[in-house]
């Protein structure tokens, strides 16, 4: 870390053992749109030391009204790229590894998630969250998961909950469904930030099947778990 200090405002709240804690952790983010990106900036703000981001997207018009990434000058740029060069020019003494990757069954070895703190998963696909999910629970670390953030509104029900106990979110309800069906389980607890609002879409598709979005919605679920990470670590030092 260099002679500035960036989070002179953070220390202050927080004190330096803490700091020095945060910039001791390394935290995987997977899925950097709507909901991870908005946490991986907060992470760093944060003070944490080194981040991995992993997402496979370039930036589309469509990311715009909701993604820390898009903009109009950024379409069609991978997403963990402009992520990258926005996060160093906040801290560029940040540990940052961008891997423009998909994570699926087909690359699921090359993670190995025993050398990362945390697990931050933000990914939407239902059959690769799942086998996120239960791979992270078999490791050291300390895994934080996204239900879904699209067709909310009111940020007065975003909430945080252990997985099971989730209620109202049916993407959680689905997550449910597919362990019980395979009869493969997470081998620990772990906390979402999760929504029970489900509201529905009023305007008309252009195509492409997917739910409408609030940035304001995204960006809390990402902040949220944020949150859980730096309120983690702090549990730790007390």
């Amino acid at each position: 870390m260099s002679d500035k200090n960036y989070f002179e405002r953070t220390e202050l709240l927080l004190g330096k053992t803490a700091m020095a804690a945060l910039q001791g952790k390394h935290v995987i983010v997977f899925g950097v749109g709507g909901v991870g990106g908005w946490c991986a900036e907060s992470l760093v703000r944060s003070g944490i030391g080194k981040i991995t981001i992993v997402d496979s997207d370039c930036v589309a018009t469509s990311n715009i009204n909701r993604q820390l990434v898009a903009t109009t000058k950024t379409i069609g740029m991978p997403k963990v790229e402009v992520l990258k060069n926005r996060l160093l020019e906040i801290n560029p003494y940040v540990q940052i590894n961008a891997i423009q990757r998909f994570y699926c069954e087909e690359s699921a070895d090359d993670f190995v998630f025993d050398d990362y703190d945390y697990v931050v998963d933000a990914i939407d696909s239902l059959k690769d969250k799942a086998l996120l999910i239960l791979r992270a629970c078999e490791s050291k670390a300390t895994l934080f998961s996204s239900m879904g953030a699209a067709l909310k509104s009111d940020l007065k029900r975003i909430s945080v909950t252990e997985f099971w106990k989730v209620k109202g979110c049916p993407l959680a309800a689905a997550l449910r469904r597919r362990f019980k069906q395979n009869k493969q389980f997470p081998k620990r607890k772990f906390k979402c930030v999760y929504s029970d609002e489900v509201l529905k879409n009023k305007g008309k598709s252009t195509g492409e099947k997917a739910n409408g979005t609030l940035v304001y919605a995204t960006a809390v679920f990402g902040f949220t778990l944020a949150s859980l990470v730096v309120q983690d670590v702090l549990s730790k030092i007390e």
